[in-house]
């Protein structure tokens, strides 16, 4: 018992038969044009942010500097049943 049931545009194969390809021939154009339709608009976009964002200078953001010292943290990496080493 075959997994797949016959059907009449695939041979024993699973190639295309001559149906099948007479049936999908008047929509090869429009097909092949829709299809380069959408790979040329994606890449429109693509193109398009990349050049956007390529030419931002980013001169305007004021960065911060560095703190001087790191914040102090009392108490890092003990738990509530230890305590604390305290220096003499």
């Amino acid at each position: 018992m075959p997994l797949i049931p016959k059907s009449s545009y695939y041979d024993e194969h699973y190639r295309q038969s001559a149906a099948l390809i007479r049936a999908r021939r008047p929509y090869l154009v429009k097909n092949i044009l829709t299809g380069t339709a959408i790979f040329g608009f994606a890449i429109g976009v693509y193109a398009f942010t990349i050049h956007a964002v390529a030419q931002d200078e980013f001169e305007d953001v004021v960065v911060p500097d560095a703190p001087s010292q790191p914040p102090h943290t009392p108490n890092v990496g003990t738990s509530a049943g230890s305590k604390a080493v305290v220096p003499k």
